[in-house]
């Protein structure tokens, strides 16, 4: 019980509180959405997740292939200067113009304030939390338990110089014995500099909080990440819904060499909050880049779809609008320069397409709800 009520964090207070509440985000006591977010009916929310669905996990004889890694593996740098390995789910290690940064790390078997309770991993960590390289920084985009890990911060604390969270975000990390030296908040459209490289928090379309009775949400804020090196520029979205803010972060911060878009983990019913597959292609679109790596899937069940169907919906989407995916195994490499050539290392499964399970966000003005629409009805 201890362990579990300190896994739930702590809110803003005194200067911090101050700073949230300066945000141009911050209204009405929370932080807000620049669209609305509408959720389904919780009643028909939680009558699904009684009923279930299958194939929401790997079957008992399915084992993930993984590429096993360790510090060993990132001792030389990559040739073109960009490699991002994906270590499952949203967690990426990114090596970007003589930097390291690792982004929204999770390395528990349970994305769970309770290490008893709670989803678990679909495969292990494929690199051991003792063999990371030297960081440069670690990124974390909003509070969530799949993207902020009470132990793996706490791991995590003599391997990093700082942490870069959204604002409010700072008070869990505090709490959890982070120096507050080490804690870097900031608003959206804010910058920090690492040596050459500059770390943009951006917009997004999600919601916070980690309270197990759900007070205190939305008192810290969300968002994704650009890193714009003197060569490369990556994007992450964090966890968001659509929103047109995209096409204003592919205005001023791209194009990108590569994006790691929220692809997994949707529904209909809270539509708002993630992009779903098909909205992901338009996002790609919008936001100028080169190369996909869905992320937020394949690691964890949190929502009621077949667990491949993301990356099925995805390549099914972007072969129509032409858009390039790469799809690594849990701790395989890619280099955007060149790509390995798209390998099927998850099983065939049956999924629920756009026409039966459509993910299409609210309240979009009518030129982008058409782009929706497009590439979910498209030839």
């Amino acid at each position: 019980m201890v362990s579990t009520w300190e896994a739930t964090g702590s809110s803003p207070e005194g200067a911090r509180l101050d700073a949230v509440k300066a945000s141009p985000q911050w209204g009405d006591g929370k932080f807000e959405n620049p669209l609305q977010r509408v959720d389904g009916p919780y009643s028909k929310m939680l009558v699904d997740w009684i009923k279930g669905k299958p194939n929401t996990t790997p079957a008992k004889d399915v084992q993930i292939p993984i590429v096993p890694r360790t510090m060993a593996d990132f001792e030389t740098p990559p040739a073109s200067g960009l490699q991002v390995t994906w270590l499952g789910h949203s967690t990426t290690l990114v090596e970007i113009d003589g930097h390291r940064f690792l982004l929204d790390p999770v390395w528990s078997e349970r994305p769970s304030p309770m290490t008893w309770a709670g989803p678990r991993r679909f495969h292990p960590p494929p690199l051991p939390l003792d063999e990371l390289p030297e960081l440069d920084g670690v990124l974390i985009s909003h509070d969530h338990y799949d993207h902020l890990d009470l132990a793996t911060v706490k791991a995590l604390a003599d391997k990093t110089p700082w942490f870069l969270v959204p604002l409010g975000v700072g008070a869990h990390l505090e709490y959890w014995g982070i120096p507050s030296d080490k804690i870097i908040e900031l608003d959206w459209w804010q910058e920090h500099q690492a040596g050459d490289m500059t770390l943009i928090a951006t917009p997004a379309r999600h919601f916070a909080g980690r309270s197990l009775l759900m007070t205190g949400m939305d008192k810290t804020l969300w968002a994704g990440f650009a890193l714009v090196g003197p060569k490369h520029r990556v994007y992450y979205s964090g966890d968001t819904g659509m929103f047109p803010e995209f096409a204003e972060i592919g205005q001023r911060l791209g194009p990108f060499d590569l994006t790691m878009l929220d692809s997994g983990a949707y529904n209909g019913m809270w539509a708002d909050v993630h992009l779903g597959p098909e909205q992901v292609i338009v996002a790609q679109q919008m936001v100028k880049g080169k190369l996909l790596l869905p992320v937020h899937w394949g690691t964890f069940d949190l929502a009621l779809h077949a667990w491949t169907e993301p990356v099925e919906r995805i390549l099914r989407a972007a072969s129509k609008a032409g858009i390039r995916v790469a799809v690594p195994k849990p701790g395989q490499s890619i280099d955007p320069a060149s790509p390995p050539p798209l390998e099927r290392w998850w099983p065939q499964l049956p999924f629920e397409g756009p026409d039966i399970a459509p993910v299409v966000s609210s309240n979009l003005p009518e030129e982008l709800a058409k782009k929706v629409r497009d590439a979910r009805d498209g030839p």
